[in-house]
């Protein structure tokens, strides 16, 4: 049987992590959160997709594809880090809730310690749980997140 996969979807700006304000998002590349992602899957037993657009509708269609996937039994969920498209994409909350796709929300920094207008999430209220604040190692927990909700005790 093979293995289901994780989808890992970054939104813009997250291709300059390691350069972009270290001191809210700190030192890793996007290809160090790439590393860790294969670790935390490996650890899982599941495979891993990850990947990253600046660009809304590029979401939006990699949304519908991973709902598509998880109804056929070959995705386990998604891991997603919208960023500034937390905020402001109702046509990804949209993509979310319509296709019926298991999401856990990430966010790097707390976003409610930060500016007012990060604290609304659109994404929130269709996601399955939500991951802030942690760093990096939220990704990890994120992935161990869907693992348990695809094989409950």
């Amino acid at each position: 049987m093979t293995a289901k996969t994780v989808l890992v979807l970054n939104g813009p700006n997250l291709n300059l992590l390691g350069t972009r304000e270290p001191s809210v998002y700190g030192a890793e590349t996007l290809d160090d959160v790439r590393r860790r992602c294969e670790k935390a899957c490996a650890e899982h037993g599941f495979a891993l997709d990850f990947r990253q657009s600046n660009h809304e509708g590029v979401l939006v269609d990699w949304i519908q594809e991973a709902g598509r996937a998880e109804a056929a039994g070959t995705l386990a969920g998604v891991v997603f880090n919208a960023a500034a498209y937390t905020h402001t994409s109702v046509a990804l909350r949209d993509a979310v809730k319509g296709a019926g796709v298991t999401v856990i929300e990430l966010h790097i920094s707390n976003t409610h310690a930060r500016e007012e207008f990060r604290h609304h999430s659109y994404l929130s209220a269709v996601a399955r749980g939500v991951i802030l604040g942690l760093g990096t190692a939220g990704y990890g927990l994120a992935i161990a997140a869907l693992a348990d909700v695809a094989n409950p005790v």
